[in-house]
Formats: structure tokens, C-alpha cells, sequence
């Protein structure tokens, strides 16, 4: 073996090649040789652009991944007929992206935007592709790459930067908008986490596609104008896909609330009665529609009378009894009143809602009775339940009204009773119902 090979295989424990080496062994024509070679991280940028241009595929794509593979080389390299060489290319120079200054007039930022547009034009969708998934978080790649990459025909090149990369503008997603691209394009556009505003977010809801619609409304930082949801809701009727993120929005204009409650599922109703942004009066307003609704349905919402009759307390009785042994079997009874509350059933609310607190239904009936705030406050209280659904349980359950709530601490939240007083509210309740209903 030569003491040139015997260098090479020694690797940066021999020391560095020589320049003179280094071409030798470039020369060589055993491939393993200059396999080898082109791995190695001291070589002269001469050397690098020499092999750059090897025969063999594999030499060629050592190179394309060496981290001192010269910029002119890899301009070499974006013409190179093996994918797999373009696509190490891609990996390597994507990691050079983020630290590229802005300075146009740096040559090392000519060469590698040189570089980034040819493999963004490159004829193979995975190389692209690869390329976009690389770049979507970078902010200093220059607008025409990212606009090539987002303007892509294939959704696989388009969506990664279409949904992350800031370099995009307003005014580039809103022509990217207009010219309506193959489906999944505006639903990757809608997606985008950092958020849109209301320019984006019209345009979107203007072009008719259904998916893309969804996703913007479940885009919880998508700016949406109160007349672009006002209309999207007049459509969400008949689509299903729509009304989850819409009773999810983080805002909804007056009124709603009570619109979405006329067609969404029972479980979406129970949503948006938990709302912390409606008021006890808008919370009864959306009951009011569902029973409305129920109504036509041929339901009975409307049915349930408080007439605190023996016969009254006696059925009374039989519903919490039910509300235990479903409690002991593991259901979930805040869905179980709140559902009672939108179907208008008050009795079946009482029931559970002793059963939640753990008290008599004779107690949670006494309060409702005599129409208590405080004491329909400290029973909502007892079950676990947040102070806004107390309040409206004032309201809706014992006909307290408004202007007499109990309203929740505006500063906090919670309940504006002390813990010690809602404690003694139960106990009193309890304590007077203790030899039956009068």
C-alpha cells in the first residue's frame, strides 16, 4: 500500500491532506478511493468541485452532503441526474438556510439562493417537497423560493410552507386565494398557527370550499369579522363539519349562540351552555331555542311542571334515586343536567342536581321553592359546578330574575358568596327539609 493511500485511510488521525494529495487521490480510478476521499471534512474546495463532477453516484452524492461542499459545487450538484444526490443536496443546504444573511450582495447568499431556486424547480416532487418541509420555518429564505414552494401544484410541496412559513405575506396568500389552487391548498392556508387576519380570513370563507371553511373556524387565532361568521353560520345548517368549530370559536357575536343551538347535536348544545362568554340571560336564551326546537320535534320540553304536589315530590324521589344508581355506575352527571336543562326538563334537573351535590332532592326543591339565589348558589356549588352555570340555574330553575341573580365575581369568576356561607346555605336548606317537603 502507498503512503498515500495509507494516509487517506487514516483518516484526521494521519493529519490533513495536502492539496497535492488530495488531487492524486481524485484521480484515482478506484472508486472506494475516492469514496473515501470525498468524506473526508479537510479537503481543498478545489477538490470538492472536481468531485462534484465524479462518474460514480455515490462519490457524487458524499460530496452533495459534505458540510464543506463549496456553494459553487452545489450549484453542480441541482443539475446532477440522481435523485438521491439532490435529495442529500436538499438536507445539507436547508441547514445553511437559517443562518444566510440579508445582505443581497453577499455572494455566499447569491450562491445558496441560487442553489434553494434550482432544487425549488427540480422535476421531482419529493425533492421539492423535502425542500418545503426543510424551509417552513425559516424566515430568511427570499419570497421567490417560498412563493414557488407555495404555488406548487403538488399539495405535498405546497402545504408545509403554505401553513408555516412567515416569509409568505397577507397579499401572497390572498393571490394564492384568488387563484384558487387544487384542493387541500386553502385548507393548508387556513391551518396556518400563527394565525390569519380578516383579509385572509373573508377571502377564505368566500371561495366556497367547505374544508377549508372548517379548518379556518377551528383556527382558534383566525380573526374572523362578526358579519363573515354571521354568514357562515345562515350556511352551517346543512354542514355538520362546520358546527363543532363553530360553537368553539373563541367569540361569537350576540345572538349566536342561540342560532347554532337550533341545529347542532345535543353534545355541541351542552358546549355552548358552558360558554363562560354568555351571560345567564344568553344561556337561557339557548335553552329556550332547543326547546323550541324539541318543540317541533314533537317533544315535551315544555312539559315539566313544578307543582311541589305529593305527587310531584314523589316522582321527584323516583328520578334522584335513578340519578344514584347511575352515579354509583360511573355516568357523568354534569352531561345529565345539562341536558335536562336544554330539553326543559326542571324536575330531572333537580334530581340530579341533588344527586351531584349529595344532598336530599327535598333540599335542592326547597330552594327552588322559595327561589333563593343564594341557596340555588350554594346547592350549584356543593354539586362542583362553575359559577356561571349557577347563575344560570337561578334563572332558568326557580325563575329569579336576571337583575336578582347571583351573578359569578366579575373580577374572578367564581362564586361571589364566601365558601363559608354557600356551606351554610346547604345546611340550612338541608336542615329544614330534613322532615320532608311542607
Amino acid at each position: 500500500m502507498s503512503d498515500l493511500l495509507r494516509h487517506l485511510l487514516l483518516g484526521e488521525a494521519g493529519g490533513a491532506l495536502s492539496y497535492e494529495e488530495a488531487r492524486a487521490l481524485a484521480a484515482q480510478d478506484d472508486v472506494s478511493v475516492r469514496r473515501i476521499l470525498a468524506g473526508r471534512p479537510d479537503l481543498p474546495p478545489e477538490v470538492l468541485y472536481f468531485l462534484a463532477r465524479d462518474p460514480d453516484t455515490d462519490v457524487r452524492r458524499i460530496i452533495a452532503g459534505n458540510a464543506n461542499t463549496p456553494l459553487k459545487a452545489s450549484i453542480v450538484l441541482t443539475e446532477d441526474g440522481d435523485t438521491e444526490v439532490r435529495l442529500t443536496l436538499v438536507e445539507r443546504i436547508a441547514r445553511l438556510a437559517p443562518g444566510l444573511t440579508a445582505d443581497e450582495r453577499d455572494q455566499v447568499r447569491r450562491d445558496a439562493h441560487t442553489v434553494l431556486a434550482r432544487l425549488a424547480r427540480d422535476e421531482i416532487p419529493r425533492v421539492r417537497a423535502l425542500l418545503s418541509e426543510h424551509l417552513k420555518d425559516c424566515p430568511s429564505v427570499l419570497p421567490d423560493v417560498i412563493n414557488r414552494l407555495a404555488r406548487d401544484a403538488e399539495l405535498a410541496v405546497a402545504a408545509p410552507v403554505l401553513t408555516f412559513s412567515p416569509v409568505l405575506t397577507d397579499d401572497d396568500l390572498l393571490d394564492i386565494i384568488r387563484r384558487q389552487p387544487g384542493s387541500g391548498a386553502l385548507s393548508a392556508i387556513a391551518r396556518r398557527p400563527a394565525g390569519l387576519r380578516e383579509s385572509v380570513t373573508d377571502a377564505l370563507a368566500a371561495s366556497d370550499d367547505i374544508t377549508a371553511i372548517a379548518d379556518m373556524l377551528a383556527n382558534q387565532g383566525a380573526q374572523i369579522r362578526e358579519e363573515t361568521l354571521d354568514r357562515l353560520i345562515d350556511r352551517a345548517g346543512t354542514l355538520p363539519d362546520w358546527h363543532e368549530p363553530l360553537v368553539r370559536r373563541p367569540r361569537l357575536p350576540l345572538g349566536a349562540a342561540q342560532r347554532l343551538a337550533m341545529f347542532v347535536s345535543d353534545t355541541l348544545v351542552q358546549a355552548l351552555m358552558l360558554r363562560r362568554d354568555l351571560s345567564p340571560g344568553e344561556g337561557m336564551a339557548v335553552a329556550n331555542n332547543v326547546r323550541e326546537r324539541l318543540a317541533r320535534a314533537g317533544g315535551d320540553g315544555d312539559g315539566d311542571v313544578l307543582n311541589f304536589s305529593p305527587g310531584w315530590y314523589e316522582t321527584l324521589r323516583l328520578r334522584h334515586a335513578r340519578v344514584a344508581e347511575e352515579s354509583a355506575q360511573g355516568i357523568p352527571l354534569e352531561a345529565r343536567l345539562l341536558m335536562a336543562m336544554t330539553a326543559g326538563k326542571r324536575t330531572e334537573c333537580i334530581a340530579v342536581l341533588a344527586g351531584m351535590a349529595g344532598v336530599s332532592p327535598a333540599a335542592v326543591a326547597a330552594a327552588v321553592k322559595v327561589a333563593s339565589p343564594k341557596g340555588l348558589a350554594a346547592m350549584a356549588w356543593k354539586a362542583g359546578l362553575s359559577a356561571d352555570i349557577g347563575a344560570r340555574l337561578q334563572h332558568w330553575l326557580a325563575g329569579i330574575p336576571p337583575e336578582d341573580v347571583l351573578a359569578p365575581d366579575p373580577a374572578t369568576g367564581d362564586y361571589a358568596l364566601s365558601t363559608a356561607e354557600m356551606a351554610w346555605q346547604v345546611e340550612m336548606f338541608c336542615e329544614a327539609e330534613a322532615r320532608g317537603p311542607s
